[in-house]
């Protein structure tokens, strides 16, 4: 008996001892769990569970999400690798389900596949929709903004007044997107449509919540066959609330507007983008669908409202909680564009600082932490390891633009950074990509710097801010695709003395 429980003993200690070097050798990749693969492994927000993974177990991981092959990158040159030589095989997107609810059946651009029906839309938006040349000035949205706080402020120059900054950013780029879509505005004085235009915030709220690659369904079939998860039921109520309200402005347009063949060729420098697409729907029905119409004022509205709001939101966050670099930012715009007139787009192009500002906001909070996912289209290799089709591509810019190894003092809100060449060419070119890179790269990506770069200049030059209170303001993360404040800025505002001149005659 007692040989028999020494006998036992040394076998315990020998497996144990087996077992630990096992688990050292073979596990220092992320343990992947039956059914689930990694998925065990995210909580929200998700970049940054993907960043820990990286920071522990290497920039580029190969992963399994459920059913589906992930490869994470957070590597400047892995980035580079899959979208200068395999741009054309990352080009794809992976059928999901916000792609079927939020995008149509995955016939917008964001949710596409890479071929003919995309480069299509690609091609309309960069000759119609976006084009620097064609974009107007937004001069009177700005002007409506400033009015307003104005307004809203009293007579003194002495008391400060508090603001809901995400609200009347929000408000400001709806107005924005929809007089660039089909000619009208949610909000401001003589609108009467404001009812709509909280309805669809609502929507896009929800809309960038339920969008992303940590939707169970997505990856674990059974969970959606059961309906255990409860997302897909959440997107089919939210495309259809979003469908029926695309719907509406598109038929608004249609009883507006008699569609004539115009002989000057000028028609698209004169109608929005709504006209323009059913100008084209009368020569090319299966080319300009309604649900190719409705798929672009989507990707429009979506993406140009929250994102935009959102960036200017974390610049304000950052500008207050660092008093200094507002006050730079202000002796700027005070000597580059003086008090003579309210800030215009022959202005913008001498903020350098202000550029910064922006450019600094984006690297710590970028719009998007993680790329919109990729799917290779075929086998190919990245950075030496075979990565076979139908694999999904993330790619973790905040992982990227906050890694202190590209990265002096990352966390560091330090807007001349961009002024040195830290950003550099070739591999580390690619540490810095907020607006995206290859052929997927974010179209909108002048429209968002001409409207940031206005407004902030405007709300900086015409006014004075500060904190509600002593304390920094939280910069904590919210949960959403597009990186929200997890509480919404709050700040206290009063006109400037300088600027009185000007505001009094807005």
């Amino acid at each position: 008996m007692e040989l028999s429980f020494y006998y036992l003993l040394t076998i315990s200690i020998a497996l144990i001892l087996i077992t630990k070097r096992y688990l050292q050798i073979h596990f220092s990749k992320p343990l992947a769990l039956p059914i689930l693969g990694h998925l065990h492994l995210l909580q929200t927000p998700v970049h940054q569970s993907l960043t820990k993974l990286a920071q522990k177990h290497g920039h580029i991981l190969h992963l399994r999400f459920g059913s589906r092959p992930v490869l994470l990158i957070s590597s400047p040159s892995a980035a580079k690798e899959c979208f200068t030589n395999n741009d054309i095989i990352f080009a794809n997107r992976p059928v999901m389900l916000a792609g079927k609810y939020l995008g149509y059946n995955s016939t917008i651009v964001g949710f596409s596949p890479y071929g003919q029906h995309w480069r299509q839309l690609r091609r309309f938006m960069a000759l119609h929709a976006l084009s620097p040349t064609h974009l107007p000035s937004f001069s009177s949205d700005i002007h409506s903004l400033v009015l307003k706080l104005y307004s809203s402020a009293g007579e003194g120059y002495k008391c400060f007044k508090k603001v809901e900054v995400r609200d009347m950013l929000f408000e400001l780029m709806m107005n924005v997107m929809t007089g660039l879509i089909a000619g009208k505005k949610y909000y401001g004085e003589g609108c009467e449509d404001s009812e709509e235009g909280r309805r669809f915030r609502k929507i896009v709220e929800e809309v960038f919540l339920l969008s992303g690659a940590s939707t169970v369904e997505d990856f674990i079939p059974f969970v959606r066959w059961m309906g255990i998860g409860g997302a897909e039921k959440r997107m089919e109520k939210v495309g259809k609330e979003m469908d029926e309200f695309y719907q509406k402005i598109l038929e608004e347009r249609r009883r507006v507007v008699k569609w004539k063949e115009k002989d000057d060729g000028d028609q698209e420098k004169k109608s929005n983008i709504i006209d323009i697409m059913l100008a084209m729907q009368e020569k090319e029905k299966d080319n300009y669908s309604d649900i190719d119409i409705k798929g672009m004022i989507s990707t429009l509205l979506v993406a140009g409202t929250e994102t935009t709001a959102g960036t200017m939101e974390w610049a304000m966050a950052l500008l207050l909680n660092h008093p200094d670099a507002l006050k730079k930012a202000k002796a700027e715009i005070k000597e580059q564009v003086g008090h003579g007139h309210l800030i215009k787009d022959s202005d913008i192009s001498k903020l350098h600082y202000l550029n910064n500002v922006i450019k600094e906001t984006l690297r710590l909070f970028p719009a998007g932490p993680l790329l919109v996912p990729h799917e290779s289209s075929e086998d190919c290799t990245v950075s030496g390891v075979h990565i076979p089709k139908g694999t999904m591509l993330l790619v973790n810019i905040y992982a990227m633009q906050r890694d202190n190894q590209l990265w002096d003092n990352p966390l560091e809100f330090k807007p001349e950074r961009f002024d040195s060449d830290e950003l550099v060419h070739g591999d580390e070119g690619y540490k810095y990509i907020p607006f995206g890179i290859g052929r997927r790269r974010c179209p909108g990506e002048s429209l968002a710097w001409k409207v940031m770069l206005l407004t902030l200049g405007a709300l900086i030059q015409c006014f004075e801010w500060e904190r509600v209170g002593k304390e920094l303001v939280d910069l904590s993360e919210g949960v959403g695709l597009s990186l929200p404040m997890a509480k919404p800025l709050q700040a206290v505002y009063k006109p400037c003395i300088d600027m009185h001149a000007v505001l009094s005659q807005l």
